[in-house]
């Protein structure tokens, strides 16, 4: 089989296609033959050395695949050949919260992943996809999707009626706005470009703030909620969005921290967050049990996501400069 590996050291110039055996499923494993795989923030770091610099190599990046059940082991109770299924984004985290033992079985590190043309994996790594959708939809889902999911409707508690905001256009972006509005939440996105905010609003945004014309973009927020605040908010920035974020926020909201793409360090004013009762959590992807949940919910309601552009297998690289790029509304996807 031919599969990507970061070899030698860190870095897009060591991700190598390469030659190796045909695995073949053990007791309690099946066979995959992967489709399609997604790229996350969390990938590219991985790649460039930045999100573990200890991890060892050489290691087959990518959480995220969909495929077809094409072997099962011995014991194997619960999928068949010819299954289509997603992987799960740590095998060992079936329900409740993470700890560093469910965390060590995460797949694109520690554990090898899925940018690969056939992956063995247990029988508790993998999920059925919803019927509906294609490869390339499904292997969106386990990470990014789920990381929304987890933090609007596990740890948020996403009622009808709330207001959520969405910051960028990335995948746990505009999986916040569709899961919001599935749950019929009112959605407000920022974003830089009034070409995505557009894009935004036909998904189901209601109102759109480019904040680099508005850098007030948490008073403007505030103000489109009658001064009362914001009762979610996903914030991907880190550093360079959180002071903002506790400005948007309502007295009693929440604050899920999903990503440092504007920094991981900075000074935090920790008046607002006492004196205004905020919950600040953070939210790192989710459970087996809250993607089958998911994957449901996506289903009955035949919600699609947002795939911005597919690369074939050989274009990997290519793939991984416009994720870095940010120029992608939504999910970027290889095709295997």
């Amino acid at each position: 089989m031919k599969a990507y590996r970061i070899v030698g050291q860190f870095g897009l110039d060591h991700l190598e296609l390469g030659e190796l055996p045909d695995p073949h499923p053990g007791p309690g494993e099946v066979l995959v033959r992967v489709k399609a795989v997604s790229l996350n923030a969390r990938d590219l770091r991985m790649v460039l050395g930045e999100y573990n610099p200890r991890q060892k190599l050489p290691l087959i990046p990518c959480s995220d695949g969909a495929g077809e059940v094409v072997e099962v082991g011995a014991a194997v109770r619960n999928v068949k050949t010819g299954d289509r299924v997603t992987s799960v984004f740590a095998s060992g985290w079936l329900s409740g919260e993470p700890t560093r033992q469910k965390l060590a079985t995460t797949l694109g590190g520690p554990l090898d992943g899925m940018l690969t043309e056939l992956r063995a994996l247990p029988e508790d790594a993998v999920l059925p996809m919803p019927g509906h959708l294609s490869f390339e939809e499904a292997s969106t889902l386990p990470c990014a999707a789920v990381t929304a999911w987890r933090a609007l409707v596990t740890e948020g508690r996403l009622k009808a009626g709330d207001t959520v905001l969405v910051q960028g256009t990335g995948g746990v972006a505009m999986f916040g706005l569709q899961i919001a509005r599935l749950m019929g939440a009112r959605v407000i996105a920022i974003s830089s470009s009034d070409h995505k905010l557009d894009r935004a609003r036909e998904l189901g945004a209601a109102h759109g703030i480019n904040y680099l014309t508005t850098p007030g973009w948490h008073t403007e927020a505030k103000a489109l909620t009658g001064k009362v605040g914001v009762d979610h908010i996903l914030d991907v920035g880190g550093a360079s969005t959180l002071e903002r974020s506790l400005m948007a926020v309502r007295m009693g909201g929440q604050i899920s921290v999903i990503g440092v793409l504007g920094g991981a360090q900075g000074p935090v004013n920790l008046i607002p967050i006492l004196m205004q009762n905020v919950r600040l959590q953070g939210v790192l992807v989710g459970t087996r049990e809250e993607l089958s949940a998911m994957n449901r919910a996506f289903e009955l309601n035949q919600l699609r996501p947002v795939v911005d552009r597919v690369f074939d297998y050989g274009e990997a690289r290519a793939a991984f400069e416009h994720l870095a790029s940010g120029k992608h509304f939504g999910k970027v996807v290889i095709r295997v």
